[in-house]
């Protein structure tokens, strides 16, 4: 059985359960520049490089896998959100793009498998393909609209480079995530179609959009539904929103992508919104009282947490939608199906 096979017969079965905030487990910890640094003498200081935990520190992520999975989380993301060359240029580390995915995956791919040997309930790892911090569909000169940081093919590369490593350290999905410009998606979408074919496999795709607004946009503009049109194309495996607001927040937007989409619905909201001094308050059983509305709608397939969550968020959110049944998924419409069947044919 495939990946993509294996999460969707789970996914009938019942509401799968994604991880939380990898960032928020890593601030409480205190870690200092030396922890971040290690003996790799980049000349850059490393504080605030999450990733490059997985090479100078990587008891640190393998920990935080442990402690999400055993808080009932069925698939790992792997602590590479800015695992590419464009932010890891920041800290003078764009040289160890390969070297941070690879470990990254390795160490939750491990830990997933430990997992699931103990119970034999499936365990999953997720890619994790940031944003950066260029995008595609926006000038960052008021006074030069037309002016790009960067180009489609450059950042489609960049993220092939990242694709490639996270692949070959063991992951199951690709998730692209925390999308705020759609073209940036699509430029990580069309890497991840080239990996799998290159591989001469399928290599299924995750996508989870970010909105700026309450009013349900991206920084790009698209709505929901503009959005679900814009990438439906690619198949993916999973469809859905992250980060932006907390669950309270997402109601309606998920009520709409729910109705729209005919693949899996995935969300993983913050734990509320952040207080003045950027942290976040919201208890994990008011998290979990939230989504459950969800789950009570019948509006999700996979649900976990970003910005602010905990393992005790995710235990809390697996406790209370445990016994609820899952989002049914649609059946596509005849014309996706024969598109479906004819890129497969092609392929």
């Amino acid at each position: 059985m495939t990946p993509r096979e294996n999460l969707l017969a789970q996914a009938r079965e019942r509401i799968l359960i994604t991880d939380g905030a990898f960032g928020t487990e890593i601030q409480r910890l205190g870690l200092v520049e030396a922890d971040y640094a290690g003996d790799l003498g980049l000349g850059h200081d490393q504080k605030g490089n999450n990733d490059i935990l997985a090479l100078t520190k990587p008891a640190v992520p393998e920990a935080i896998h442990r402690a999400y999975f055993a808080a009932g989380a069925d698939i790992a993301e792997t602590n590479t959100f800015s695992a590419n060359r464009i932010s890891q240029a920041d800290y003078g580390a764009e040289g160890l793009v390969r070297e941070i995915n690879l470990a990254s995956a390795g160490l939750a791919r491990k830990v997933a498998d430990e997992f699931t040997a103990k119970d034999g309930r499936p365990r999953f790892v997720a890619g994790a393909i940031g944003p950066t911090n260029k995008t595609l569909s926006l000038s960052p000169d008021v006074n030069d609209p037309g002016y790009r940081e960067i180009d489609f093919d450059t950042l489609k590369d960049v993220y092939r480079e990242q694709i490639d490593a996270l692949v070959e350290g063991g992951i199951d999905f690709v998730l692209i995530e925390t999308v705020f410009d759609t073209l940036n998606a699509k430029a990580g979408i069309m890497a991840a179609i080239e990996a799998g074919e290159a591989l001469g496999r399928d290599l299924p795709i995750m996508l989870s959009m970010t909105l700026t607004d309450l009013s349900g946009r991206n920084l790009s503009g698209h709505t929901v539904e503009a959005f679900w049109h814009a990438v439906r194309h690619a198949r993916p495996l999973t469809i859905g929103l992250n980060c932006s607001f907390g669950a309270e927040q997402l109601r309606p937007h998920v009520k709409t992508l729910a109705e729209l989409a005919d693949t899996l619905i995935m969300v993983y909201p913050n734990a509320g919104l952040p207080n003045e001094l950027g942290q976040y308050d919201e208890l994990p059983a008011q998290t979990a009282a939230f989504v459950r509305e969800w789950a009570d709608a019948g509006q999700v397939n996979i649900l976990g947490g970003c910005c602010g969550s905990t393992p005790d968020h995710i235990a809390a959110i697996a406790r209370t939608v445990e016994s609820l049944p899952p989002r049914a998924l649609p059946v596509p419409p005849v014309r996706t199906r024969l598109a479906g069947l004819e890129a497969m044919t092609m392929a």
